[in-house]
């Protein structure tokens, strides 16, 4: 199994071989998988909550009332009440284009009927259904993990590729956040490590770097 030592090495060799551009790359791990059958409906979606993160995730808040009013305070990435889901549900291209914008949702549980209603047919085969949250539970607190967490999913496939931050960020915090992200994978899987068949890196914009092959 591939160590964080290892991991910081294949971020930095990553990094040095991507050529300068005029933004900030985005740094990514790509996993491979071995022995397993997607016919089985193999599937992961998982919520990760990473040590550090370049930029916070875009999380918006399916709210009215008192929880929608606390999220805007906490400064959630967009709030959204019961009258606005329900125009968007009357507009699939919008709703499409607004589901888009957003990592993540969460949701008031005393609307979430009219989520699934409204976008849940859309909502779904995305993997973004909303997370709900509790009338009297602290908005602020979910806000918080969410806005740093990313998303893991693959569906029908033997290759994962996720996220974990970007080029501005020092290796040893890169090499952190894809080692959570490898362990959690690792634990989705039928047989844990032995269904890994390759651990790499690549930034946006620059080549795959491979880590050392999976033999167990």
């Amino acid at each position: 199994m591939i160590t964080e030592s290892q991991m910081q090495g294949m971020i930095q060799e990553a990094k040095e071989s991507s050529k300068g551009r005029n933004f900030v790359e985005s740094v990514e791990i790509i996993v491979v998988f071995k022995d397993i059958d997607v016919k089985k409906g193999f599937q992961i979606n998982e919520v990760v909550q990473l040590p550090q993160i370049g930029s916070d995730a875009a999380v918006c808040v399916l709210a009215g009332g008192d929880m929608g009013t606390k999220a805007r305070e906490a400064n959630a990435t967009a709030v959204v009440d019961a009258d606005e889901l329900g125009r968007l549900s009357t507009d699939k291209r919008a709703a499409r284009k607004f589901i888009n914008k957003y990592d993540f949702f969460l949701a008031d549980t005393q609307i979430m009927p009219t989520v699934g209603k409204s976008l849940g047919q859309l909502l779904g085969p995305r993997g973004k259904m909303p997370t709900p949250v509790p009338f009297n539970a602290p908005i602020e607190a979910f806000l918080q993990r969410f806005k740093k967490s990313i998303r893991v999913r693959v569906r029908g496939s033997l290759s994962i590729s996720s996220k974990i931050g970007n080029q501005s960020m020092d290796d040893a915090s890169l090499a952190a956040n894809a080692m959570v992200v490898l362990r959690t994978i690792e634990k989705k899987l039928p047989n844990g490590e032995k269904n890994i068949r390759d651990v790499m890196i690549k930034t946006t914009m620059g080549k795959i770097i491979k880590g050392a092959k999976h033999n167990a």
